[in-house]
């Protein structure tokens, strides 16, 4: 496979635009460089393809973006992320590397032990950090969720929440098999079982099947697929939808306009919207 490298600069305000922006345009992952004052520097990388340099001048140039193509370094990125890897708190929740599992917890806390560097995904985007507190939050406020599913579940770290906190049944969806198999080793390192299915959304699961509804995707998807998504939630169920940035916000819950309104939860530039299934 051949990889390319970008250097990315932007005003400091268009940084989160910008990094949202590359990940829709499907780089394979972002660094932050050290830049001047007011600017921001970011290094991305690609799987070589046609048309790639004319996509990301489109999506860039109209954030004040200055994009160079740039040779890719020879450094085992796995190696460096992992010298560097600690593991955070968010919510009663601690996402932990191996090497950084704590003696002791505060009362309540709960473990997601991950592999960082196998994939994209360890809970430090601001995306996961929201759909967290959204399954902290479904299973505190009401009867446990039986039933629920995580739809591009990437690596799992969503999944592997609910199902620490109780689920018996939990559903992932993937359609990258390295994604998939990340979720699979995420599973066997926190001892649950989850059902994982490599596809594109929910089309092939059954209408009205799952008490809550995980979808951490981008806010063009989540438009794309709004009316099945929101056909998978079972009555008195739970719709999450994040991946998006807060400007996008309204667009996707016209979207979703059946549902009613949806509850807006926050963190920086980034939102979830909860919908209350009736």
């Amino acid at each position: 496979m051949d990889v390319l490298a970008f250097r990315v600069g932007v005003p400091e305000t268009a940084e989160d635009e910008a990094t949202g922006a590359l990940w829709e345009l499907g780089t394979a992952g972002v660094e932050v460089l050290r830049a001047p004052e007011g600017r921001a520097l970011l290094l991305a990388y690609f799987e070589a393809r046609p048309g790639l340099g004319a996509a990301l001048d489109a999506a860039l140039l109209p954030l004040g973006a200055r994009v160079e193509a740039t040779q890719v370094p020879e450094v085992d990125w796995v190696a460096r992320f992992r010298e560097t890897f600690r593991g955070f708190a968010v919510g009663r929740f601690r996402v932990a590397p191996a090497w950084d599992v704590p003696q002791r917890l505060r009362r309540g806390e709960r473990i997601i032990r991950i592999d960082p560097g196998r994939a994209f995904g360890t809970g430090t985007h601001e995306t996961t950090r929201l759909c967290l507190r959204e399954v902290e939050d479904a299973f505190e406020t009401r009867s446990t969720p039986r039933r629920v599913l995580d739809v591009g579940t990437g690596t799992g770290i969503l999944a592997v929440a609910a199902a620490l906190l109780g689920a018996p049944c939990v559903v992932g969806v993937e359609n990258d098999p390295e994604a998939l198999s990340s979720a699979r080793r995420h599973a066997d390192l926190n001892g649950i079982t989850l059902h994982l299915v490599q596809g594109d959304g929910g089309a092939a699961l059954r209408a009205a099947s799952f008490d809550l509804v995980l979808a951490n995707i981008t806010a063009p998807l989540l438009r794309a697929h709004a009316q099945e998504l929101a056909s998978l939630v079972a009555p008195s169920g739970r719709l999450v939808l994040a991946g998006l940035l807060a400007e996008e916000a309204g667009a996707v819950a016209a979207a979703y306009s059946a549902l009613g309104d949806p509850l807006e939860r926050r963190d920086g530039d980034w939102s979830a919207l909860r919908f209350e299934v009736l």
